[in-house]
């Protein structure tokens, strides 16, 4: 019964998302009041419609009920608890089930926080929202229906991914999903601002809160997949340039561009066809990473689908949406008149090129995702484009970005002068410079990556703090440090941001620099030499756990004749899919990760080893949580809320016709 429910519920939601598409955007257009105002009420039912469907498919694999078909194929009766619950989005029709869900929270947001929008803007956001909500609720309906029954339920389940099974895996998808769908409301305040034909510094304040929470969501979730690539594919990496890797971080490069465009619009109402542009690709690529996730058209073990009908729904949807916004665009394009002008040398360029620069290396990665299917369809020719592209094609770009960031963020607006700000960077400069040179005078033989990578993001750090204390004016130090306290959010979330980002640059290129790796066959009671470090390996056993099987090793860490730790990495078999999973063990540290996977036994009776050091490794998921604890602290600036910027002036919005 509560299936049946959960299935009629979304049908519902199907309706009423028609409902809301329709009706308010015809109110908009006469300047029918009522009919407007049936948005915020029809978003809210959408969501709790779409709330009851997902809590009826949640309820299905909490209680391991076989007759669904969907629970049959990725659960089973003995998984944790945990892995029930992700279960529920760790397949196709799930996860799709989610990304509606955020859909219509969104929508639903918008309406109940969005009181102090101008009603024709409201009701066409909402509009173009629940629109969104019709593409994806349709094509849960007609291709991926997660109720269907099977006419003969079996005992149990074939259980989930056994790579699923984690704790980073449980939690990655709906942060990923909180991010690539949030972007979908700065899309909808873009289309609704074509279709008004007008865009000022209050739409751009409006729209900030929307892209800023998205770009938060996709840094955490974007932050756990390389967190659990790291730990549990046994690799030792942290991002391996995949496909639905890249799926991920093409959106949050255009969402970095779109935050950082919609503040000129705000403050000095230039680059606003620009800044809705970036709305529109920032979205579209969110639709193409659903598209690369579920056509079939790569191999990963983040894909969920490989149904190429499923494919076709979806690039039908990115057509309708991308292609239609992008028309609109075009025929408004000359509505978009910008007011303020600025020299070459001002904040805007800055932001300009810092635009430039993440668009650019977002299209670098689309065209090294995608190269590969367009050889093999046009030319018939079987590609592979690998780490080695990636790295030489994108990295200039991010090079250069770090090295304006800092200064960017200290000219003036609409002209200024270099020799100012650069005279208050000195010490950042000269700081970064030094640890530069000392990073490069500590290694010898090796590469240029580590001091240019820690030069870099010491510069990024100390630029921002420089930045910061420049906010505060004038005077003694003394009184300049009691200002900091009183410094808007925005301008501490700004530091985070940018310090964020050059912690996670250093962590990058400490571990691709200076990363050991150790690969041999050892006896047990071996003991081997990595780095400085003394590692034996003192057993290894047999043992289970509450759905798998596990050989796991122990291991002792010694270094100058003291433990430093126990380890006991894994190899687990699940019996049910009869697959295996390593079990990296890791003991964390702020310098280095000591880094140790069990292998398969061998025919000496030996048993396989992989032993890394990896430095820094930590500072790239310390730089990523920083980074977004920026943006909810910038979030949380009671300028950039919704309301309350637009609460100053509903006539400084888009006007009525």
């Amino acid at each position: 019964m509560v299936t049946e429910l959960g299935h009629f519920a979304l049908i519902l939601a199907l309706l009423v998302a028609i409902f809301q598409t329709i009706v308010p955007l015809v109110g908009a257009q006469k300047g029918w009041v009522n009919w407007m105002a049936v948005a915020v009420p029809a978003a809210t039912l959408q969501f709790l419609l779409v709330a009851a469907a997902f809590g009826a498919l949640t309820y299905a694999f909490v209680t391991s009920d076989f007759s669904l078909r969907l629970v049959t194929l990725n659960s089973h009766s003995l998984k944790p608890m945990l892995y029930k619950v992700s279960g529920v989005w760790g397949n196709h029709e799930g996860s799709i089930l989610l990304w509606v869900l955020i859909v219509t929270l969104f929508g639903a947001m918008a309406a109940w926080f969005g009181g102090g929008l101008p009603p024709r803007l409201k009701a066409r956001v909402l509009a173009v929202q629940s629109a969104i909500g019709v593409a994806f609720l349709a094509f849960i309906l007609f291709t991926s229906n997660p109720f269907l029954r099977l006419a003969r339920p079996p005992f149990d389940g074939q259980d989930l991914n056994p790579l699923l099974q984690d704790p980073g895996l449980a939690f990655h998808p709906p942060f990923l999903y909180l991010g690539y769908v949030g972007l979908s409301m700065a899309f909808s305040f873009a289309v609704a601002a074509l279709i008004e034909g007008r865009v000022d510094a209050a739409w751009g304040r409006w729209v900030r809160p929307w892209t800023l929470a998205a770009w938060v969501f996709l840094t955490i979730g974007i932050g756990l997949g390389s967190w659990w690539a790291y730990y549990e594919l046994g690799w030792g990496g942290f991002w391996f340039w995949d496909p639905v890797e890249n799926a991920s971080f093409m959106p949050w490069l255009f969402a970095a561009a779109l935050l950082h465009s919609a503040i000129v619009v705000e403050k000095r109402e230039s680059l606003k066809s620009w800044t809705i542009l970036l709305a529109i690709m920032a979205f579209g690529f969110s639709l193409i990473g659903t598209f690369i996730v579920r056509s079939g058209v790569i191999t990963s073990v983040h894909a969920f689908a490989s149904d190429p009908e499923r494919g076709v729904f979806i690039l039908l949807i990115l057509a309708v949406f991308t292609g239609g916004a992008l028309t609109l665009f075009a025929a408004r394009a000359n509505s978009l008149e910008a007011k303020g002008v600025f020299g070459m040398v001002s904040r805007e360029s800055a932001l300009v090129l810092n635009n430039i620069l993440l668009a650019v290396s977002s299209i670098v990665v689309f065209v090294g995702t995608i190269w590969p299917l367009v050889a093999e369809a046009f030319f018939d020719r079987k590609l592979s484009v690998g780490a080695p592209f990636f790295e030489a094609a994108f990295t200039p770009f991010m090079v250069v970005l770090a090295l304006v960031m800092p200064l960017g963020a200290m000219l003036p607006w609409k002209r200024a002068k270099l020799a100012r700000p650069m005279k208050q960077l000195a010490p950042a400069l000269a700081l970064a410079i030094a640890v530069g040179a000392l990073v490069w005078a500590m290694q010898t033989g090796k590469s240029a990556l580590g001091p240019i990578g820690m030069f870099l993001g010491t510069w990024m750090v100390a630029g921002a703090l420089v930045d910061l204390f420049n906010r505060t004016g004038r005077g003694a130090i003394g009184a300049r440090l009691a200002r900091l306290t009183r410094l808007p959010r925005a301008d501490w979330g700004k530091l985070l941001a940018h310090g964020g980002l050059g912690i996670t640059f250093m962590g990058i290129s400490g571990l691709m620099a200076w990363s050991v790796e150790d690969i041999r066959v050892a006896q047990v009671g071996d003991t081997y030499e990595v780095a400085g470090y003394q590692i034996t390996l003192e057993d290894v056993r047999q043992d289970r756990g509450p759905n798998y099987v596990t050989t796991m090793a122990d291991m002792l860490v010694m270094r100058d004749g003291k433990q430093v730790t126990r380890l006991h990495p894994e190899k687990r078999v699940y019996p049910v899919q009869a697959m295996p999973t390593t079990e990296a063990a890791i003991a964390n540290g702020f310098w280095r990760d000591i880094y140790l996977v069990i292998g398969d036994p061998q025919a000496d009776g030996g048993w396989a080893v992989r032993t890394f050091i990896k430095p820094f490794a930590n500072w790239i998921w310390a730089g990523c949580l920083i980074m977004a604890l920026g943006g909810l602290v910038s979030l949380s600036d009671r300028r950039y809320r919704v309301a309350a910027g637009a609460a100053k002036s509903t006539a400084q919005g888009v006007p009525a016709e």
